[in-house]
Formats: C-alpha cells, sequence, structure tokens
C-alpha cells in the first residue's frame, strides 16, 4: 500500500514553510533597513559631550546612477563655532578648511573669536570619485563641541554630471524626515566629577566601534518594527499550527 504522510508530518511540513516565509521577508525587510540607513548623507562621532573634541564623520553614499561623487563640502556652525578643526588624510581627495568672519563675535570657553572654520570641502584628484552603489567616510576632528543640544552641518554633494544635492533641511521634531535631511550632530551635556566639576570626556574603548549606530533615522525604525511583526507573526502560525486537532 502506498504510504501517506501523517497529520503531523504535513503539519511540520506547513509549519516549515511558513516559518521560512517569515525568516525570508525578514531578510529583506532588514536589507530594507540597511539601505535606509545608507540613503542619506550622514553624520557620526566618537564623543558628542559637550566641551570635548570629536571625530566626525560624515559617511556620503553615492545615489545616482551613471555620474560619480567628485565634491563634498560640509558647511560649518557659526552661532556656536568650532574653534579647531582638523582633516584626516584621504587618498585620491583633497581637503580644504575655509575660515570666515563670525556674523558677531562668540565666546567659546572663554575666548572671544571673530572668526572662525566655516566650510570643510572634500575634492577628488583626477582618476577618482565614489562611484554608483558606493560610499565613502570623511573625517575631521573638531572642537570644542558647543553646549548640549542638536548641530545641524548642511552639505553639498556634487556628480560628475554637474548635479548638485544639497543635504540642508531640517528635521521637525516628531516629524517626518524630508528628503534632504542636514546631517544632524546631536551633543550631550558634559560628565559632572564627584566634585562638582566637569569629567573628562569619555574616550571610546578599543572593544567599541569607532563610529556609533546611527538610530535617528524613522524610515529605519519603522521598517525595523515591520520585520519584528514579521517575525512574531511566524511564530504566532507556528504555535498554532502545533496545536492539536480536537478529535471528532
Amino acid at each position: 500500500m502506498p504510504h501517506h504522510p501523517s497529520p503531523s508530518t504535513l503539519s511540520a511540513a506547513v509549519v516549515a514553510r511558513r516559518f521560512a516565509l517569515a525568516a525570508a521577508l525578514a531578510v529583506v525587510l532588514g536589507g530594507f533597513v540597511a539601505q535606509a540607513a545608507q540613503a542619506h548623507v550622514r553624520v557620526q562621532a566618537d564623543s558628542t559631550q559637550s566641551g570635548s573634541f570629536s571625530q566626525l564623520t560624515f559617511r556620503v553614499p553615492n545615489e545616482e546612477d551613471s555620474a560619480g561623487t567628485v565634491t563634498v563640502q560640509v558647511t560649518l556652525p557659526q552661532d556656536a563655532p568650532f574653534l579647531h578643526v582638523s582633516t584626516k588624510p584621504l587618498p585620491g581627495w583633497t581637503a580644504t578648511v575655509t575660515e570666515q568672519p563670525l556674523p558677531a563675535p562668540v565666546t567659546v570657553s572663554g575666548t572671544t573669536v571673530t572668526k572662525a572654520p566655516h566650510t570643510v570641502t572634500w575634492q577628488a584628484q583626477a582618476g577618482t570619485r565614489i562611484e554608483p552603489g558606493q560610499y565613502q567616510d570623511f573625517d575631521i576632528s573638531a572642537g570644542p563641541l558647543p553646549a548640549a543640544g542638536t548641530v545641524l552641518l548642511p552639505a553639498a554633494q556634487t556628480y560628475s554630471d554637474g548635479t548638485v544635492v544639497a543635504w540642508d533641511q531640517p528635521t521637525p521634531a516628531g516629524g517626518a524626515e524630508p528628503e534632504h535631511p542636514a546631517p544632524a550632530l546631536v551633543v550631550t551635556a558634559a560628565e559632572v566629577s564627584a566634585g562638582g566639576g566637569t569629567a573628562a570626556p569619555a574616550v571610546a574603548s578599543a572593544a567599541s566601534p569607532s563610529v556609533a549606530a546611527d538610530t535617528s533615522d524613522p524610515v529605519a525604525r519603522v521598517l525595523a518594527g515591520a520585520v519584528l511583526v514579521v517575525a512574531v507573526v511566524g511564530m504566532v502560525l507556528a504555535v498554532r499550527r502545533r496545536r492539536p486537532t480536537a478529535a471528532r
């Protein structure tokens, strides 16, 4: 007589297929999360404490299909300027820091300044560019960081075909991210020591990555939530399939 799979065997197979489908959807959505996180120019810092010096990393993805990125320019704050800015050498790129007179004198860490670094420009040398589907990190050392709050660092991205994309739109509090959001640095309050003074800024440990993960993207958060929902639905379906059918 031909052998027929038992109901329990069929149920297990159905559960396995449904779980595999849920896992596949989770992987696909997870890929969308990663793409969303890389879709815009972002800034990340190895220290965010007010008064500290920090390495600021601008991650610039190439979003054009037929042109490469050849120039990146970041505009630095002028109402709460950085006193010192230096660039990290990057093969194939020339970095230039340009100072400019401030609209009004500003006191920073007890020093009154009338001019400060205004822009940092990276220009690709001959034969170098960010190709389609690639990204590049651009690093500066800047400080001291201003008082706690959000610092916008608008960026302009120039492509080899002459297209210029301005990443300069602020993201409203609690609102949707605009099409071209400005890179935003969230500065935290300086730690206060037990004696009442300001503690030295924390230094990233060797075991931790030098650039922290960016979790400020609302699109990424929504997609991450979708991944979690798919996983939960998969587990619920699996549990329901395993329940024994009442005898009739």
